[in-house]
């Protein structure tokens, strides 16, 4: 293991004997315990990284919590103004995109709930937690977040087979982090800042955090960022990733530290479509049977402001199949 430090400090707890009465006490509140990203024996009571970050993102914790199983009781309990934790019990078929309120926790029930058909709309909204859902065949994006949103952490879920993004981020949204989630046969993965021309709304935001993913097969944008900087992807799994990793464009400034590629021709470009190109400091990646990261002005990538645990890049693999996905937090 190797330890960064930063000038904010986060605080961690070690888990001991004591780790059930623990995540008993997590799973009231619609997350577990500890901080650090170490290992999938691990669990996060808070995310590592942005989401960490304004206040900190605890979604609807010390709120009331519901179990729903239809479509009509998602979207009565995902749009109330109250806090609440939502638990996602099944697979909930849907159409299109809903919309979710400020200060909620989505979790799955198992390691078979979620939703299929549509996807969830975060449009300016702030503290949401997604945990443990499977995603699959949505008819737009599986999860947008735009206009604004802050403080969503994105974590433990299964995402595939989309129409559009699986997990898109754009327009001025800013304080996220994305973690331990699997995400799979798909083409056009998550994409940061939705277009060349929104450099307005966009500098300034889109900070991100990529943390502990497995980029199962997913053919590009893992993820393809515009404007965002700094924007940490770290620790992640890229395999078998056809057309490329990750994409740093229109003066993004992207941080890849310590992540495994297997079998991708392209780890990292510093220019896609006809976007201009953006920046990229590069440290102690893993590369088996893949190509060489394009690099491009590291130094104009701003400094990450949290403090993190990053893990050894060649025990990334093993310890990113064995922990990301559903069904790993007991909830």
């Amino acid at each position: 293991m190797e330890t960064t430090k930063a000038p904010h400090k986060t605080r961690r707890r070690v888990i001991r004997a004591g780790l059930a009465g623990a995540m008993a006490i997590g799973l009231a509140a619609g997350f577990v315990a500890t901080q650090t990203p170490a290992s999938a024996a691990t669990f996060e009571s808070s995310p590592v990284g942005w989401a960490s970050q304004n206040g900190g993102t605890t979604g609807g914790a010390g709120g009331s919590t519901v179990t729903v199983t239809t479509a009509s009781a998602l979207d009565s309990a995902l749009q109330s103004s109250s806090k609440m934790i939502v638990k996602v019990s099944g697979m909930i078929s849907l159409s299109g995109m809903h919309k979710v309120a400020s200060n909620k926790t989505i979790q799955g029930v198992g390691s078979s709930s979620g939703i299929t058909g549509g996807g969830l709309n975060l449009s300016g909204v702030k503290n949401v937690i997604i945990r443990n859902m499977v995603f699959k065949n949505a008819d737009d994006d599986s999860i947008n977040i735009q206009s604004s949103t802050t403080n969503v952490w994105i974590d433990h879920n299964d995402l595939s087979n989309g129409y559009d993004g699986l997990v898109d981020i754009k327009r001025g949204s800013d304080y996220i982090t994305v973690s331990w989630n699997r995400t799979h046969n798909h083409d056009k993965n998550m994409l940061l800042g939705h277009s060349d021309d929104n450099s307005s709304e966009d500098t300034g935001h889109l900070r991100v955090t990529y943390v502990h993913n497995w980029f199962d097969g997913t053919n590009q944008r893992n993820p393809r960022v515009r404007f965002g900087n700094p924007v940490h992807v770290l620790n992640n799994y890229f395999s078998n990733n056809g057309s490329y990793g990750v994409a740093t464009t229109c003066g993004a400034g992207v941080y890849v530290e310590r992540n495994y590629f297997e079998n991708v021709g392209k780890p990292v470009i510093i220019q896609t479509g006809d976007s201009p190109n953006g920046y990229v400091k590069l440290l102690n990646n893993y590369k088996v049977n893949s190509g060489t990261e394009q690099t491009n002005a590291g130094a104009n990538v701003k400094a990450i402001p949290y403090s993190y645990t990053p893990e050894a890049n060649n025990t990334v693999k093993a310890t990113v199949t064995a922990g990301a996905g559903v069904g790993k937090l007991g909830l």
